[in-house]
């Protein structure tokens, strides 16, 4: 081979052998193509191998199901039209399935509940009319199609596997026909529902600000539900009744209007309506707050309540009346009426009986107004604790009325006050029965009494009321006596009987009770008094007058030293017989003022201008001896300085003959004995 061809021959190898390189190159990248495949079909068939099974599983079933009937043609052709006829119903009861669904948004929105509540208690409606159509046509519709899966299963028109099935799914479905076919969708809308009830309530439902001055303003009312709410919680509360939820609603009302009524009424300051006391006289100053908020209570909270009750249940009347008992008896009726009988539970005393009056005339005054709002039975505990109430108070009224006169005739042992002054019983009693007689305790102390004698079948009246009260002062006036001779000083006797005289003739001058006893009683007392004011002067300060007699006395030079020893020795008696006197009479009162300040007058005249007198004309022959203030201890001013510091009250002295304690507020005894009945006394 010539040198010219061997470059070419290898040229022509190395292009030879770039070809064999490609084509392998070529050949190597198909190849990882290929196996690149072959992994992913490897992975996807992995991922789906699950799927397949699945689907492997369900093949016989749905080859089940698709696959040809078997019947003849013409044994199917007749079966055809039961069959339509049994899907109809079923097609329908799924209509008004979806119809339900549609509901739902509607309903579960809490905005359009707020803004347009008659719109969503007509989408409610809507709801509540498609269940009902449902209740009555779901287990129809799944009789049908069990009584078409019979008939075709009685032909061997299907195949036995695939009714079986049809027909344990039919018998649930007929078993649910009376349950939950909305998944709880109207259980979800009611409970919306009350909870707008009670956010109504609840918004509208705030205590009043009242104060203590509110309860006797008649023209104090609480503040109304705003009518268009009222409409809206009788429309909610119709539709929850409806539903079977009216005692829940019943209850949610009651809760919050008796709450908000009973915290109204505790504004006022309820407190002492729990106040545990034995004594009356404890109690007797909560009396008449207690009849003005009960009052207040009954005629505005109570009855605005019930007129409100009445507009909210208009609708449902039947849970009217339990619902406004619960609201009564939350706002704390009850507790009014245990007040009243803590009251009629304390011990006996006169007091009592006009505090049982005063609680029986309030609820007198009330009486139609408590058959008006508590009648019937729904109000049961009501009526039978005011009936009980009642009757404590007319039988424990009567009792302490018929034991005053005993009572009076018991303080006779008493022994009267050291001082001389008016028994506190004396006091007492003139007041006390010029009460009884005056209005209103007279009137209602008469009903009482009338209403128990009915119990008996006895009669009673006025005229015997006013003898018995009559009676008790008559009474009383045969203690004095029997008082006075307890001293064993007859001017201290004098005295006291000077006092008590007096002390009734001005007392009960111009007052119901001395209208009744009469003029020509009032002025006996008045002569009495002037007759034991005078004896008691004649035989005490009047003594003292004859000890300053001028008899013996002359004034010429040659007796004057026996003038002197005769002034001094009259000097004498006189300062030692007005030294023990005043100072016996220093510890004596006169209750009354103006009759203190006149005796004291008829004091200092019985003395002091004779005194005067005296000191004027014989004074002179003592004055100029060395010893002179040995004998005239007191000027004529002195003496009458003296005197009229006489007799007047001490303070914290104690009274005796039926020891008590009166304390005044207006024209009512607001507090009074507490010694009353100590003594020998059948009451507790």
């Amino acid at each position: 081979m010539g040198a010219d061809q061997k470059p070419q021959q290898q040229e022509e190898d190395a292009e030879e052998e770039q070809r064999r390189m490609a084509t392998l190159l070529a050949a190597r990248k198909a190849l990882r193509t290929g196996v690149d495949r072959s992994r992913a079909l490897g992975r996807a068939l992995a991922r789906d191998s699950a799927r397949l099974e699945e689907i492997q599983a369900r093949l016989p079933a749905m080859e089940a199901s698709v696959r040809p009937i078997r019947a003849p043609a013409e044994a199917l052709e007749s079966a055809g039209g039961d069959i339509d006829r049994a899907l109809g119903p079923a097609v329908a009861v799924l209509k008004v399935f979806d119809a339900v669904h549609g509901l739902e948004p509607a309903l579960l929105a809490r905005e359009s509940l707020a803004s347009d509540l008659p719109g969503y208690l007509a989408v409610l409606a809507q709801l509540e009319a498609a269940l009902r159509l449902l209740a009555d046509n779901c287990g129809l519709a799944a009789q049908w199609l069990a009584d078409i899966v019979a008939y075709l299963g009685d032909r061997d028109l299907a195949d036995p596997g695939f009714l079986s099935g049809l027909a344990a799914q039919l018998e649930r479905l007929k078993a649910r026909a009376d349950a939950d076919l909305d998944a709880g969708l109207l259980a979800a809308a009611l409970a919306m529902l009350e909870a707008e009830f009670r956010r109504l309530l609840a918004d509208h439902s705030a205590p009043l600000a009242m104060k203590e001055s509110a309860a006797s303003a008649a023209s104090v009312v609480p503040s109304r539900i705003p009518a268009s709410v009222v409409y809206k919680l009788g429309i909610i509360l119709d539709r929850l009744a409806a539903n079977g939820r009216l005692d829940r609603c019943a209850a949610t009302y009651a809760d919050a209007r008796g709450d908000t009524v009973g915290a109204s009424l505790r504004a006022l300051g309820l407190d002492y309506l729990k106040e545990a006391s034995e004594d009356a006289q404890v109690l007797s100053p909560s009396v008449e707050r207690w009849g003005r908020h009960l009052e207040f209570a009954v005629h505005h909270l109570l009855e605005a309540e019930r007129r409100l009750c009445v507009a909210v249940f208009e609708r449902r009347p039947e849970a009217m009346a339990s619902c406004f008992a619960e609201i009564a008896a939350r706002a704390g009726i009850l507790d009014f009426l245990k007040f009243g009988r803590a009251l009629a539970d304390t011990r006996k005393d006169p007091i009592k009986l006009l505090r049982l009056l005063d609680v029986f005339d309030a609820l007198n005054k009330l009486r139609v107004d408590f058959n008006r709002l508590f009648g019937g039975k729904a109000c049961a505990e009501i009526q039978t604790r005011t009936r009980e109430l009642v009757k404590m108070l007319v039988d424990g009224a009567v009792e302490i009325f018929e034991e005053l006169l005993v009572q009076v005739e018991l303080q006779r042992n008493m022994p009267p006050p050291v001082d001389g002054g008016v028994p506190r019983l004396v006091s007492f009693v003139a007041k006390y029965c010029n009460q009884l007689l005056g209005e209103p305790y007279r009137s209602v102390l008469t009903q009482v009494i009338t209403i128990h004698r009915s119990w008996r079948k006895e009669v009673f009246n006025d005229k015997m009321l006013v003898d018995a009260v009559l009676n008790i002062v008559k009474t009383l006036e045969v203690n004095f006596e029997t008082w006075s001779k307890v001293y064993g000083d007859t001017t201290l006797s004098c005295l006291f009987m000077m006092n008590i005289h007096w002390h009734f003739f001005k007392h009960l001058k111009g007052t119901k009770l001395g209208e009744l006893l009469g003029d020509a009683w009032l002025r006996e007392h008045e002569q009495y008094k002037d007759y034991f004011s005078a004896f008691f002067l004649r035989e005490s300060w009047g003594t003292l007058a004859p000890l300053l007699s001028r008899e013996g006395l002359i004034m010429f030079s040659k007796g004057q030293a026996t003038a002197r020893d005769l002034v001094k020795q009259r000097l004498k008696s006189f300062n030692a017989k007005f030294d023990e006197m005043f100072q016996k009479q220093s510890t004596w009162v006169i209750s009354d003022r103006d009759l203190q300040q006149k005796t004291c007058h008829l004091v200092v005249q019985a003395i002091v201008p004779i005194y005067r007198s005296f000191m004027q004309n014989y004074g002179p022959l003592v004055e100029q001896d060395v010893s002179a203030s040995k004998y005239v201890k007191y000027s004529a001013e002195d003496l009458e300085k003296m005197l009229n510091t006489l007799f007047l009250p001490k303070p914290g002295r104690p009274r005796r003959a039926g020891s008590f304690q009166i304390r005044h507020s207006g024209d009512k005894i607001t507090s009074a004995m507490t010694g009353l009945y100590r003594s020998a006394s059948t009451l507790k």
